[in-house]
C-alpha cells in the first residue's frame, strides 16, 4: 500500500466518533495491518467503512460476524482490544 493511501487510511481509523474503535484500529494498524496479506488488508479496509457502533458491536463480541471474509480480520481486532 503506498504511504499516502496507508495515511488516508490511518486517518479514517483513528479520528473516529468512537474512542473505543479508534484505540483499536490504531493498534491494529500499529501493530499487524502491515504483516497482513493484500486480502487481509482490503478486508481491514472493508471494515474501516462500517459504522462506529455496528463495528464496536463486532470487536466486543456482541455480534457475530457473519461475513466469512471478514472474520479472521474480526477475530485479530478482538485481540487488540
Amino acid at each position: 500500500m503506498e504511504r499516502a493511501a496507508f495515511e488516508r487510511l490511518r486517518w479514517r481509523c483513528t479520528r473516529r466518533g468512537m474512542l473505543e474503535v479508534d484505540m483499536v484500529l490504531g493498534r491494529f494498524l500499529k501493530e499487524a495491518f502491515g504483516k497482513l496479506p493484500e486480502s487481509g488488508q482490503q478486508a481491514f479496509i472493508a471494515l474501516a467503512d462500517y459504522d462506529d457502533m455496528a463495528l464496536w458491536r463486532l470487536i466486543s463480541a456482541q455480534d457475530e460476524c457473519e461475513d466469512a471474509r471478514l472474520a479472521p480480520i474480526v477475530a485479530m481486532l478482538r485481540g487488540c482490544k
